[in-house]
């Protein structure tokens, strides 16, 4: 399988040799230094760490340097991309219930990361204010939902669009009985 951004590459090696080693998101921060949080925001590519902080990481995994980057795919071909559903990538988010993320992709196009993700939320997810380091596009493709920014609220229903600069805190909510489904494309800044 062709692998698609060299971030996304790291976060999921990164969270691959933790759970080898089976060591916790808790006994990681404390060793490296850092929250749990950012730990695993690191690990569901939300957020890239800091040299310092990826090598830390490493090194508190008891990882050698060269297995650890060795075989990261870095070569962009001109090949159209294909992505079977069977290869979305389940992103567990600690702080969420009833919500669901599964990422279709990631890439990179002029050093901005791009990050492409369906998203599932049931009626009665428990859910608080959030933020993200990102412009989000939104499509709706069921069902039927509620946003809360600036203590504004956007009702979307199947078809809609929705664009907005993710890092102001904003909450969802499943308003249709059965969950509601949407793509989203999240634009991260340049760090």
């Amino acid at each position: 399988r062709m692998s698609n951004d060299i971030i996304l590459q790291i976060s999921n090696r990164i969270k691959e040799k933790r759970k080898e080693k089976k060591i916790t998101l808790e006994v990681l921060a404390k060793e490296v230094g850092v929250t749990k949080g950012l730990i695993s925001q690191i690990e569901n590519s939300r957020t890239v760490p800091s040299l310092t902080v990826l090598l830390s990481i490493i090194k508190s995994l008891h990882v050698d340097l060269n297995d650890f980057f060795d075989k990261l795919v870095t070569d962009a071909t001109d090949e159209p991309l294909v992505i079977k559903a069977n290869q979305h990538q389940r992103i567990e988010k600690e702080y969420t219930k009833g919500t669901y993320y599964n990422r279709i992709t990631s890439f990179k196009i002029n050093d901005k990361l791009v990050d492409v993700v369906l998203y599932r939320q049931e009626k009665n997810a428990r859910k608080g204010f959030v933020s993200t380091e990102a412009h989000e596009f939104d499509y709706m493709i069921k069902g039927k939902m509620q946003y809360t920014i600036d203590n504004k609220k956007y009702i979307l229903e199947a078809g809609d669009s929705f664009y907005y600069d993710a890092r102001k805190l904003h909450h969802t909510k499943c308003l249709s009985d059965e969950p509601y489904e949407m793509l989203v494309v999240y634009f991260f800044d340049e760090r």
